[in-house]
């Protein structure tokens, strides 16, 4: 892969470490600044909408400035928020900074993925679209379990200023990494934007984003409630929690990387193996967590299971909006936030309903089964094979790039 992808990697592991670190940092947080819990629990909400939104609107607005430039505006929109948030005294002010950071993200995921799809092969989409979620199951292992540490050693502002700097070394990498022909407008000659809006008006792509959406909710209404499960059912201390958000993390990049080529190749493969095995492991983890050793093996196995398959799904939206190939990204972006905001939002109410701890792992479960029913019958679109796909438009193989 080429390295540009991989210094792109970078800027997502800083992206990926400020969308989660919050999970252990809302009380601190709503006691620095005097509000309650609940409210604080706002921040991940205003930095989840922001995702969605920001996503097509975004990419919409870069879609005539020339990639890089678009790249390092958005790093550097990014975390200028982050400097902000962690100078704030106001709660008002610091939901304002995580709903800028929100919207530079999601530009940013949205133009990356549609400047890696220029970066490789026609048929390399899956791999490109591995390298860069990588970012984020590396934030899952190191970044946020680091944060919670830096957090409770120096206070919830020190994260702040920590990811922050982390977006220095990922911009210097955009300037010097991504190829010099991305100075060039990402869209000069290429579809009209109402052109490229039109793609979601055909059942095909919007489908294959509802499959990748149900299952990347599916993976985030267990992981957010994985901490009582870990301390109430299995009745583990509450040292082990970052344990199994940890062992979480090294299962989704172990998934993403392994399915990195398999996505291309046989996508197939991935989905009617790995989507049986995906939702039975739900089932086992909602029957078998009381038991401590059993919980932390499976919690391992449905990170690498979760990401395999929806990094697979999501490489599909890819190659469904090949002829949106300035917005492309974001419709993938967006799919995948919108999973990551529903998904919690769904299992609280199982919480909140008296279904206990274990109610969000059902629930993960029954949205991996309604995936796999509108999987089924769409298998041909869903996962056909690559040698039936047109190039990218304006695909640049890396043998011929300048």
């Amino acid at each position: 892969m080429p390295l540009p992808l991989h210094l792109l990697a970078v800027a997502v592991f800083a992206m990926g470490t400020s969308e989660f670190m919050l999970a252990g940092l809302v009380p601190d947080i709503a006691t620095g600044l005097g509000v309650s819990v609940g409210a604080a629990g706002l921040l991940t909400s205003a930095f989840a909408a922001g995702m969605i939104v920001g996503a097509p609107l975004m990419a919409a607005l870069a879609r005539r400035w020339p990639a890089r430039a678009a790249l390092l505006g958005f790093v550097l929109v990014f975390a200028a928020a982050h400097v902000v948030g962690a100078l704030t005294t106001s709660f008002a002010g610091l939901l304002l900074t995580r709903a800028i950071a929100a919207l530079a993200n999601a530009g940013f995921l949205a133009v990356a993925l549609s400047t890696a799809a220029t970066l490789v092969a026609a048929d390399e989409k899956g791999r490109a679209l591995a390298v860069l979620l990588s970012g984020t199951t590396v934030a899952t292992v190191a970044g946020v379990p680091g944060g919670a540490v830096l957090g409770t050693l120096l206070g919830w502002r020190a994260t702040f200023w920590a990811v922050a700097l982390l977006c220095l070394p990922a911009a210097v990498g955009i300037v010097r990494g991504v190829p010099a022909r991305s100075t060039a407008p990402m869209a000069p000659a290429g579809p009209s934007l109402r052109s490229e809006i039109a793609q979601l008006a055909k059942p095909r792509p919007v489908l294959v984003m509802l499959i990748g959406a149900l299952v990347n909710a599916a993976t985030f209404a267990t992981f957010t409630f994985l901490a009582p499960i870990v301390t109430e059912t299995a009745g583990l201390p509450e040292l082990w929690v970052p344990v199994a958000l940890v062992l979480f993390g090294v299962g989704s990049f172990v998934g993403v990387t392994a399915a990195g080529r398999l996505s291309d190749q046989r996508p197939g493969i991935v989905i009617v193996v790995g989507g049986p095995l995906l939702l039975l492991g739900w089932v086992a983890l909602a029957t078998l967590a009381g038991h401590p050793v059993a919980l932390l093996v499976l919690v391992l196995v449905q990170g690498a299971l979760s990401f395999a398959l929806g990094s697979t799904v999501i490489a599909r939206v890819l190659y469904e909006v090949a002829g949106a190939p300035t917005m492309g990204g974001s419709y993938a972006t967006a799919a995948l936030n919108i999973g990551a905001a529903g998904g919690p939002v769904v299992a609280a109410v199982a919480l909140g309903s008296g279904a206990g701890d274990l109610g969000p792992v059902w629930v993960s479960a029954l949205l991996v089964a309604a995936a796999l029913l509108i999987a089924l019958p769409l298998l041909r679109v869903v996962a056909p094979r690559l040698g039936h796909q047109p190039p990218h438009p304006g695909q640049v193989h890396p043998s011929r790039s300048t």
